[in-house]
């Protein structure tokens, strides 16, 4: 298995090498439309943003963005009567979805900030790429590539991509001022990039603007933070000690940010496969109301919501019940399902410093070897024993059920009758 791996990664970076993403076929004849009445010397378009850093740095590349010298307008009279098909996503902004087969390319008129209140921005077309690059948040995010590989770093974010410091363009707290959000995107890049430290200048703004954060939409704050939980190294939150500070005070309901020092190890070793939920659930989850007031707060989706409220009450149960992971263990992964009983005890290894990754270990391997009957019986059935009324063949059912799994799976026929006859007497049963 560790041979095939190395030889995809090996496969993968010759292909990144020899094959790069800008010389798509879709890429060039997008580039070519551009282009058509136009000197060949000017630049018309650029790739910029997260694809040319991704680039640089060896990483997979999701989204391609374009920077584009030509108005929205302009951009679509000169894909007219192509097979390119173009989606409006923020015309106030410069901002075009050009889709052709299956590659996707956001396309933005280059631009400069007008007014700004730390949420949203007017601005002003330009085809000057300096300014525009002067309007962007990073250094290392203000770096623009030509179709052939050509590098334009007006800010000089290649060199501190390579040095892997986040650092705002121009004054910092400017660049905060603008968009509040950039305080959680530096964070997130700062943890990308594993800045165990972090730039004074950046850090003393970012603590003047924290107010800000207050300014934002919940939606923008919650997608920034799934981004950040994405992240492989997540733990250089633990390392960054002022980073850890600055997040802390911003989401002061993640209270258990040491629990990421255990996760990120079963995330190393593949036992677990990252995803933002299960980061939710490590640093919110406790005996309190806790992750209920941050779900309120940020008005999170219901399936997080839901999937926070389904590990919390088995946690509850199982802090009450001694037995919970020892002699019911059987019957408690029958209530509650294996992957969530298992999702527990993951959980339970990263919050309890007690619980050794010996016994996280031997819990998972006993509940993988649990294997319970399917439930024998039926609404069928007891109308067979002669048992007709809906409301009593559903209490007759939950009383099979509970007496069945309380006697390890199985009922003999004394029981099975007196639970059917229990439910036919209309004395006994209060309906």
């Amino acid at each position: 298995m560790k041979i095939l791996s190395k030889s995809k990664f090996f496969l993968k970076k010759i292909e990144k090498l020899f094959f790069p993403f800008y010389k798509k076929k879709e890429i060039n004849k997008l580039f070519n439309v551009l282009q058509e009445g136009t000197a060949k010397e000017t630049k018309v378009a650029m790739f910029v943003g997260g694809c040319v850093r991704k680039h640089l740095s060896g990483e997979n590349i999701d989204d391609i963005d374009i920077a584009c010298i030509f108005s929205p307008k302009e951009i679509k009279d000169k894909l007219k009567n192509t097979k390119f098909k173009i989606i409006d996503t923020g015309l106030d902004h410069g901002s075009l979805t050009i889709i052709l087969n299956q590659s996707k390319f956001e396309v933005t008129t280059l631009r400069k900030d007008i007014i700004t209140d730390g949420r949203h921005a007017e601005v002003l077309f330009t085809d000057d790429w300096s300014k525009d690059s002067q309007r962007r948040d990073f250094t290392i995010n203000s770096i623009y590539m030509d179709h052939k590989g050509n590098i334009f770093d007006p800010q000089s974010g290649k060199i501190d991509l390579k040095k892997k410091e986040v650092k705002f363009i121009g004054e910092p707290s400017v660049r905060i001022e603008e968009d509040y959000l950039r305080i959680i995107r530096f964070i997130r890049f700062s943890i990308q990039y594993s800045c165990e430290e972090s730039d004074s200048k950046a850090l003393d703004a970012i603590k003047l603007n924290l107010n800000g954060i207050k300014k934002l939409s919940k939606e923008r704050i919650i997608s920034e933070l799934c981004k950040i939980f994405k992240l492989k190294n997540i733990d250089i939150l633990l390392k960054n000690t002022e980073l850890r500070n600055i997040f802390s005070i911003i989401f002061p309901e993640f209270k258990y940010l040491d629990r990421l020092k255990k996760l990120s190890l079963l995330f190393e070793k593949h036992i677990l496969i990252q995803n933002p939920e299960f980061i939710f659930i490590t640093l919110l989850i406790d005996e309190t109301d806790n992750y209920e007031y941050f779900c309120h707060k940020y008005k999170t989706s219901n399936k997080l919501k839901n999937e926070l409220g389904i590990l919390a009450n088995n946690y509850m149960t199982f802090k009450a019940d001694n037995n919970f992971l020892k002699r019911d263990i059987k019957k408690n992964t029958y209530l509650i399902g294996k992957n969530n009983i298992k999702r527990l005890v993951n959980f339970i290894y990263c919050s309890n410093f007690k619980f050794s990754e010996k016994l996280r270990e031997e819990k998972i391997v006993e509940i993988d070897r649990i294997k319970i009957p399917p439930f024998p019986f039926n609404g069928q059935l007891l109308k067979d024993e002669g048992v007709l009324d809906g409301k009593k063949i559903g209490f007759a059912l939950k009383e099979l059920e509970d007496e069945w799994v309380k006697n390890n799976f199985k009922l003999d026929q004394e029981q099975i009758t007196n639970i059917i006859n229990k439910a036919k007497d209309s004395n006994i049963l209060n309906i």
